[in-house]
């Protein structure tokens, strides 16, 4: 029998209906229906009150990226939903599946300039998997449905409801709406066996096999698949920033990360190999360096789920649409077993050169101040390499990507593509609630701490758990770098004049230490690991630290420095 509801009441049904139990948001007075409807439902979904609406999307991504399901936030109209474009944008670049829920003047008001009134489709129209504005409580459970399978379908994304007042307090004979189906969206195009007959014959015929592991590998689920591929063909493998803990770091054929500051090894290599197997990943142009001489002697075949990404910035010789999980298990019959020592035992030399001029001097210096290198392996270590990575943007999260170590699959979150600061600390509290069971570690900078320093409110009213390691160099380090490298050392507005984060930590009655001596270090991580709920660790580390090694902008991929002259 149907009820007779408010739309507000509505979309909590309807959220419960699509399994949520966790969302995060901020109320106001568009949205302030939903959150009426929402006092009634306070023991079947956990609210998460953040302290800015940039948090409550952020948070979300995070509880997205580390549970494989789909965040949702809720915010009012105005500036409550114009602070959750830069998420929304991060979680489009980085396929993050989200639900974004904002506020808006009644349908009778819009177009107005009515308080509080933007136009939220318009807005997010170009970044986002799909938006739609709900004029009518007979839509809501319609949309939302369609809404999380939009998201969480194919490669995953962020979607946009605009929900208008008038549909909120609207009543409606409600029902549950479940979608499926949508005759133009086709989320998971069907496997081609030709493609994958010829992935093989090429797989099978090279000599110098070269595998890119990204981040849609997690998204699909197939750690299993790559491995067997990679096990069974004898194929060394790179990892993209996002799809690091897809394949375990102490894998015998992991040959570290790509990219502008990844491992020597597999850039060089990318350049040597014949044939060059892409799956789940985008090309990035952190990847790439110079696309003029990108892997130019190898045939290249992309595993990918998204049509468009297929010969978008890397000609491919062999396209393989579909989700990887299952074109890999329809390739993996055809692979046939093999060995390529001498190929494999070519990274060798290049990973001993990076040890020797860069890894080691970064984990264990001899003397001068903390090394950030040295605080995140020492953090990975304390873990047993088992926790949740969460980074901020910048030096930080190179050198945490660089450093930490992989032994479960999502265990990376940061901001790859749109690179935003600010993103660390509410994208750490929201996988918190997306993987309660594991240790979360955040590394972030003295500038991207400050961005959203006032989610320390959320950690204190939710007591999460996060265990924050900030490395304070008191420089925006990532550009002081470039600084130093292209512009003459003319640090112009990079250093950083810094509060006392102990003291704002002790308001927010968050435990915290600083150490600044080498020989305090390992007991601080044993203390802050220890120590139930939240930590703040603050590190004062080098101030003119660099990551190496590092392709310049605009070189070729194999062009790496190993040290700044």
């Amino acid at each position: 029998m149907k009820e007779n509801i408010t739309g507000a009441e509505a979309l909590m049904r309807s959220l419960e209906n699509e399994g949520v139990s966790t969302l995060f948001g901020y109320p106001g007075g568009a949205i302030m229906p939903v959150y009426d409807a929402l006092y009634d439902h306070k023991n079947r979904l956990n609210h998460v009150l953040v302290r800015h609406e940039q948090g409550a999307v952020h948070a979300a991504q995070g509880y997205a990226r580390v549970s494989g399901r789909v965040g949702v936030a809720i915010v009012t109209s105005g500036p409550g939903a114009t602070n959750t474009v830069t998420g929304v944008a991060d979680a489009m670049i980085d396929s993050t599946p989200l639900v974004v829920i904002c506020g808006q003047v009644g349908a009778a008001m819009l177009g107005t300039d009515a308080f509080q009134e933007v136009d939220v489709v318009g807005m997010t129209q170009p970044i986002s998997k799909w938006n739609y504005q709900i004029r009518r409580a007979e839509d809501v459970a319609w949309a939302v449905s369609r809404a999380f399978f939009i998201a969480s379908s194919g490669r995953p994304g962020p979607v946009v409801l605009d929900f208008a007042r008038n549909a909120q307090v609207a009543k409606v004979n409600y029902e549950p709406a479940h979608v499926d189906f949508i005759r133009s969206y086709v989320p998971s195009p069907k496997p081609n066996p030709d493609a994958i007959a010829e992935a093989a014959r090429l797989i099978n015929g090279a000599v110098k096999p070269f595998a890119l592991i990204g981040q849609g590998v997690e998204l699909a689920g197939a750690g299993a698949e790559v491995r067997e591929l990679l096990e069974k063909a004898q194929i060394p493998a790179g990892c993209t920033l996002l799809g690091l803990s897809a394949l375990p770091t102490d894998h015998p054929l992991n040959k570290g990360m790509l990219g502008m500051h990844g491992n020597l090894g597999p850039n060089v290599m990318t350049n040597q190999c014949d044939v060059l197997i892409a799956i789940g990943m985008r090309f990035d142009d952190r990847v790439t360096g110079n696309l003029n001489t990108y892997a130019r002697q190898a045939k290249v075949i992309h595993f990918d789920i998204d049509p468009s990404e297929l010969s978008k910035i890397v000609h491919a010789d062999c396209k393989v649409l579909g989700n990887c999980k299952e074109t890999l298990a329809a390739l993996l019959p055809l692979i046939e077993p093999t060995t390529h020592q001498s190929w494999i035992d070519g990274f060798a030399p290049y990973a001993e050169r990076e040890y020797v001029k860069v890894i080691h001097p970064a984990i264990h210096p001899a003397e001068g101040p903390l090394l950030m290198g040295e605080v995140v392996r020492a953090v990975s270590e304390a873990s047993h390499h088992e926790a949740v990575l969460v980074t901020d943007v910048g030096q930080n999260q190179m050198f945490g990507a660089r450093y930490f170590q992989y032994s479960k699959p999502r265990s990376i979150v940061t901001s790859g593509g749109c690179g935003t600061m600010g993103f660390g600390l509410p994208a750490a509290i929201g996988a918190t609630f997306g993987a309660p069971d594991r240790t979360v570690c955040l590394f972030v900078g003295d500038g991207g701490l400050q961005m959203t320093i006032q989610e320390f409110g959320t950690i204190m009213e939710q007591g999460a758990p996060v265990k924050i390691i900030l490395l304070n160099n008191n420089y925006l380090g990532n550009v002081r770098q470039w600084q130093a490298m292209f512009w003459n050392h003319r640090y112009s507005f990079t250093p950083m004049m810094n509060p006392d984060y102990e003291k704002i930590a002790s308001a927010y009655g968050i435990p915290s230490r600083t150490v600044v001596d080498r020989a305090e270090l390992n007991e601080a991580i044993a203390e802050m690991l220890s120590t139930d709920g939240p930590y703040l660790l603050q590190c004062a580390v080098k101030e003119e630290d660099n990551v190496l090694p590092m392709t310049p902008p605009g070189a070729n991929v194999d062009e790496m420095l190993l040290e700044i002259k």
